[in-house]
């Protein structure tokens, strides 16, 4: 059975999460391991990364050659063990549920590989790669040394998608709408979606994108789009939830990849577009949403 998980904080995670300061170096263990985790393994378990409810190991548990990852909900001891008994399984229950559909219906997110909703884990396919994020940071940076190395001072040219050189990030974004509108496409809604909370799954050998466009480019952007951290994922079929689900992308994207924000509406919604037939209604909503946004803004 296949399925993928996440943390309720965007955990740049997969079932592969990484720390958010893009550092590579993994977290110290600085609390008690979950009991599945003390048992032998081929190599000690390492905390990857470390939400408000859960954190994430990446362990050989299941089998010495494979790696996976572990979710793990600790106790809250500020609760009612009765109810944060309940909390847990419930929440560990309904992620595995909408990561099973997700892979069913053909959405890419990680394999589920086994659950303990009573011990609070749920433990996923590990997924080799890097965030989305980290991946655009860096070809942005890139793009802004070679303007400079060309005598370009001042302020970073915006990326348009209209130059040569922008078709990789042009590429990627429509991986990315391609995925976000085939998870829309079979009701389910992330409640989280960031670029964090994308991973670039590096292409097999000589294999091209499963989910996407690819073209001639340096590597930055390489890798099928991943979706994870379904901690706050629901399953409903509301435009308006779409509509809202779209509009935390677009302001986590203009935030964090401020150059390039007007790929967001030119390029993604497009392949949004493309991958889910109910997307002008969503997109309409979308715009309604954004209104309301602006006005929540100007009156503070």
């Amino acid at each position: 059975m296949a399925m993928a998980a996440a943390v309720e904080e965007p955990l740049p995670s997969s079932s592969i999460p990484v720390p958010k300061d893009d550092d590579e170096h993994e977290l110290e263990h600085e609390f008690p391991l979950p009991t599945v985790l003390t048992y032998p393994s081929s190599t000690p378990p390492t905390l990857v990364t470390q939400g408000a409810e859960a954190r994430l190991y990446k362990t050989t548990y299941l089998l010495p050659s494979v790696p996976s990852a572990l979710k793990y909900r600790p106790p809250k001891p500020w609760r009612h063990p009765v109810l944060d008994a309940r909390l847990t399984r419930h929440r560990i229950l309904a992620e595995a549920r909408i990561l099973v559909k997700c892979r069913r219906e053909g959405v890419p997110v990680p394999a589920v590989y086994a659950a303990d909703e009573s011990a609070g884990w749920l433990m996923m396919e590990w997924i080799g790669g890097v965030p989305a994020r980290v991946g655009i940071n860096a070809w942005l940076q890139r793009r802004k040394e070679s303007e400079e190395a060309q005598g370009h001072e001042g302020d970073a040219m915006p990326v348009t998608g209209d130059k040569e050189e922008d078709q990789d990030l042009v590429a990627l974004m429509r991986r990315i709408g391609s995925a976000v509108g085939r998870m829309h496409k079979v009701g389910i809604i992330h409640g989280d979606l960031t670029t964090s909370n994308m991973m670039l799954r590096p292409w097999e050998e000589g294999k091209g994108p499963s989910n996407g466009h690819a073209v001639d480019h340096d590597g930055l952007l390489d890798g099928d789009i991943v979706i994870i951290d379904f901690g706050l994922a629901s399953q409903g079929t509301s435009d308006e939830d779409r509509a809202v689900d779209l509009y935390v992308l677009e302001r986590a994207f203009t935030s964090t990849h401020s150059r390039a924000e007007g790929l967001f509406s030119t390029v993604l919604e497009s392949a949004y577009r493309e991958a889910f037939k109910q997307a002008p209604v969503v997109l309409k909503k979308l715009e309604e949403v954004r209104m309301r946004g602006r006005k929540r803004s100007m009156i503070g």
